[in-house]
């Protein structure tokens, strides 16, 4: 203990201004100042409203893949962190029973009934005093988290310190001692009620802010009721805790200019529209309309790469046939991880879960070409939301006021026209995943109901006009590639600004069955880095933080 208590001092010191002390800092204090900046993080968050998506898949054990889903549960709302830990769900219809919402002395009964509200409090560590007087300390090395330097510690609570104290481990980065993951488990289950293990990442958006992101739970054999065994995993994530509002006020703040001379037109009637034209912009507007909705409540992403990358797909496959569409077709990300896709008018939509499940660019042209087989046959968005009105709702109604899902007979029509379209498409010779895809989401089906349930459109289709559009190839060949990706596999979201990128990782080499885990739920295991200070929001570092930067090395 002796010499790594030493090892932990040499750490410290470098990280502090010979300036703020004439000594290196003691273990005591080094813990004092983690357990200060936990109520720091803890009353800062009370500011925010974050939106919260859980999704649970129940296991079942399998002789060749270890363990396949068996069932799922899923979970959106907003959570309010001004007072605990509530929620306020999007998902559940008007008049549905709020027992899911039920009290924290456990997350599991004896009806399978797992509690959103105990998912997010895994964000904390422990809101009933996180110090020495209820917990010892043990430092264990250093060690970096992506590009973030961290002390590691083991925790446990002291005795008679109470139920639902935190056991396991901690990472604390070395300049604010801010913890930024823990992972472990609460004490305190009993026979009726259960604690279940996790793994909780924050991310930094700006000096000391550090904003609970990821949490990652997981039980591979927990019994009750006498005989039963749960098996399970889970993912938890928190985004749009600013949802754009910082941009929205530089803008309005900016000091715009009059031009000197008005601008004229040489026609008077040059700019005047044509029927047609402004039918255009009348349904332009609407799904403007609802595009700037969905993204200012946090449920679609702000235009970034990954639309480009949709965008690109969509004009390979104009391209190719010749179609010239006006307006031009845009693409749009819903943040949601259940597998969806959907137009609003000549916007083509596809969520986030969905893009990360599917294995190439050729499978991703397939999910393009059926919801721009409904932009070609002129399915329209409802022209109810070019009224402004139409958008003044609670966020809770969201999913009942927008419904873009379409009728047996569009869906239909719109895969045969994709299939066409992807027969004279850069796509048609690389289509094998694609049947694959296809074929593995209707095997799985009917296992993760939850996961392929749409919240605004209609399902990813897997009928025979795309079967029919994709190859399927020498069975041997096949035999090795992949179906389709676990979730999480290609799209990384910012907690604070909603933006996403393509997570670019290194080649896996071969993969075994075991490994490849098509719709499955796996561990997080974020690349932190520390943001810039013009991502943060003015006010967010909290008087105890200020205090920390001034003790910070320049």
């Amino acid at each position: 203990m002796r010499i790594l208590k030493t090892a932990l001092l040499v750490f410290v010191a470098a990280a502090v201004p010979l300036a703020a002390t004439d000594q290196a800092p003691s273990l005591d204090q080094v813990v004092d100042r983690i357990s200060s900046r936990e109520t720091a993080l803890v009353s800062s968050l009370r500011q925010y409203s974050p939106l919260v998506e859980t999704y649970i898949q129940n296991l079942r054990p399998d002789d060749q893949l270890g363990s396949v889903p068996a069932g799922d549960n899923y979970f959106l709302g907003r959570a309010d962190l001004s007072t605990g830990v509530e929620l306020k769900s999007l998902t559940e219809k008007a008049g549905a029973s709020h027992k899911m919402l039920g009290g924290l002395k456990g997350w599991f009964t004896f009806s399978l009934q797992f509690l959103p509200r105990g998912f997010l409090q895994m964000i904390y560590i422990d809101t009933n005093g996180f110090d020495r007087q209820h917990y010892k300390f043990d430092y264990v090395r250093r060690e970096f988290l992506g590009e973030v330097r961290c002390l590691v510690f083991d925790v446990t609570p002291l005795p008679k310190s109470g139920k639902g104290r935190f056991l396991g481990r901690i990472w604390v980065e070395d300049q604010d001692f801010t913890i930024v993951r823990f992972n472990g488990a609460y004490s305190g289950s009993s026979k009726t009620s259960f604690y279940f293990h996790f793994d909780s990442w924050r991310v930094n958006a700006g000096p000391a802010l550090w904003l609970p992101a990821f949490i990652y739970s997981e039980e591979s054999n927990v019994n009750y009721a006498m005989v039963r065994r749960l098996q399970f995993k889970a993912q938890t994530r928190l985004w749009g805790y600013n949802l754009g509002r910082s941009g929205q006020e530089q803008e309005l703040s900016k000091v715009l200019i009059e031009s000197a001379s008005p601008i004229k037109d040489q026609t008077v009637t040059s700019n005047d529209m044509t029927p047609v034209q402004a039918q255009r912009a009348w349904d332009r507007q609407a799904e403007e309309n609802v595009g700037d909705r969905l993204e200012r409540m946090g449920l679609i992403a702000p235009r970034g790469e990954v639309d480009k990358v949709l965008e690109t797909v969509v004009n390979n496959l104009e391209v190719t046939n010749n179609l010239d569409i006006q307006p031009e077709v845009r693409c749009r990300v819903l943040l949601t991880s259940t597998l969806e896709s959907f137009t609003i008018g000549h916007t083509i939509v596809l969520s986030r879960g969905l893009i990360d499940v599917l294995p190439d660019e050729a499978s991703l042209a397939t999910m393009v070409a059926h919801e721009l087989g409904h932009v070609v046959l002129g399915h329209r968005i409802d022209p109810q939301y070019a009224f402004f009105d139409r958008l003044l709702f609670d966020d809770k109604e969201t999913f009942q006021h927008f419904v873009f899902a379409r009728e047996p007979g569009e869906e239909t029509a719109a895969s045969q026209k994709a299939a066409e379209l992807l027969k004279n498409s850069p796509y048609k010779d690389s289509l094998g995943n694609a049947s694959l895809f296809v074929a593995a989401l209707d095997s799985r089906a009917r296992e993760i109901p939850n996961l392929v349930s749409p919240h605004l459109g209609n399902r990813v289709p897997v009928n025979n006009a795309l079967h029919e559009a994709t190859p399927q190839g020498d069975a041997a060949k096949r035999a090795g590639m992949i179906s389709a990706l676990p979730l999480g596999g290609r799209v990384k979201v910012d907690p604070w600004t909603d933006r996403i990128e393509m997570i670019k990782t290194k080649p896996l080499g071969s993969v075994s069955e075991r490994e490849k885990m098509p719709f499955e739920v796996t561990p997080f295991m974020p690349y932190l880095t520390r943001q810039s200070s013009s991502n943060q929001q003015p006010g967010a570092v909290t008087a105890e933080s200020k205090a920390d930067q001034n003790k910070k090395p320049q």
